[in-house]
């Protein structure tokens, strides 16, 4: 298979998934990040290893990427993800600004084998004050001031 291709690419996303269920790392998700039709980054799943309920795949990849570019953006980088993402990682590529992304399996399959995020999307669209966590809006006042000093910041860099 041509290395330059995003078959190539979604193929070795899909490797690292396979690779790391059999490692018995973490689950069953990889994520490579490509630029200038290079892998560049790569990540798997290492919620259960690392016990890091945030270190997704696609957020492992992502900060080795930016890691590796120097830069909080990505720019003009593809990324290729085994799985499509969950709300949090998808936040995190829309945080990162890729100019494309590729998922092999869809949420719905996901869901299929215990990763059912579906109820992650309807806390996120309720009100904070119905959400199963409780949470409670305090100190807003008191938080705005950091808010309007990053608003007035004249050398702040803005992401």
């Amino acid at each position: 298979m041509n290395k330059n291709t995003k078959e190539y690419f979604m193929s070795e996303a899909i490797r690292l998934a396979k690779g790391n269920v059999l490692s018995g790392n973490g689950g069953p998700f990889g994520a490579v990040i490509v630029l200038n039709n290079e892998i560049i980054s790569t990540g798997v799943n290492e919620v259960t290893s690392s016990n890091d309920p945030t270190a997704h795949a696609e957020v492992v990849a992502i900060r080795n990427a930016c890691k590796k570019l120097n830069s909080f953006q990505l720019d003009d980088c593809e990324i290729y993800s085994s799985c499509e993402p969950c709300p949090m990682c998808l936040g995190a590529i829309y945080w990162a600004r890729p100019k494309k992304l590729y998922f092999a399996c869809t949420k719905a399959d996901a869901a299929h084998i215990g990763f059912d995020d579906s109820f992650i999307y309807e806390e996120i669209s309720s009100h904070f004050d119905k959400r199963t966590i409780p949470s409670e809006n305090i100190f807003r006042t008191e938080g705005l001031e950091a808010f309007k000093a990053w608003e007035i910041k004249e050398d702040k860099i803005e992401y």
